[in-house]
């Protein structure tokens, strides 16, 4: 398991604003850089940051904060969609701040702890759920709908430990929580299959504001 690359996004213009955002750039265009970058938890949500230095969010409603620090999605997983979409993906287009290989990044369990290189210390908390601006980057007609089914949604991360990482380095496993709610479990839950939300309750990594909402859907 290993980081194939460390994306950082280029603001650009954003016509394809979704349903409450009014932002007039966005920071989906992800591209890999080279040598080490400084990861650290960027704080509470609001202010666009994320936590890689040098990148951020435009959309600080839905994005960025502790909670989603850190983006990540497999390579395999874009090459699957190579496939579907007869074109090359390169690492980071699909916004992911980092690109994986050999790691099962939809089968991570919530409060999965990755350590990357030798320093940073990555959690997962949830998967990504997308949006208006997703789809307009892709030029994909119904790539919401697509997406979704796929359930392939790739995973946030906050930061429990600070650290430089860059490309290349090893990925580790060094903690597994005692449940089996997965990233993909969680997207079906909170997209498709709202019947699996009883089950998301004993991940308790999940973000408070996730929580909350499964909660009160289940009326726990």
């Amino acid at each position: 398991m290993k980081l194939l690359s460390v994306n950082i996004g280029r603001p650009r213009p954003n016509p394809w604003k979704g349903s409450g955002s009014t932002d007039m750039q966005t920071g989906i265009d992800k591209r890999p850089v080279d040598g080490p970058v400084a990861v650290t938890a960027p704080g509470p949500k609001g202010t666009g940051a994320v936590g890689l230095a040098g990148d951020r969010v435009y959309d600080v409603k839905h994005h960025g904060g502790s909670d989603q620090a850190v983006y990540a999605y497999a390579r395999e997983d874009l090459d699957e969609w190579e496939s579907e979409f007869g074109r090359s993906l390169s690492n980071g287009v699909f916004g992911e701040n980092l690109t994986t290989l050999g790691l099962d990044v939809n089968g991570a369990l919530i409060g999965e702890r990755w350590r990357i290189g030798p320093d940073l210390v990555l959690e997962v908390t949830c998967p990504r759920i997308p949006c208006a601006t997703f789809q307009g980057w892709l030029e994909r007609e119904g790539w919401i709908k697509r997406f979704t089914q796929a359930v392939r949604p790739g995973a946030y991360l906050r930061v429990i430990e600070p650290g430089e990482i860059r490309a290349d380095e090893p990925v580790e496993i060094v903690r597994r929580p005692d449940h089996d709610v997965t990233v993909a479990l969680v997207f079906r839950a909170m997209t498709l299959e709202p019947e699996l939300l009883p089950r998301l309750l004993v991940a308790d990594a999940l973000p408070e504001k996730d929580m909350e909402m499964v909660r009160r859907r289940t009326n726990a």
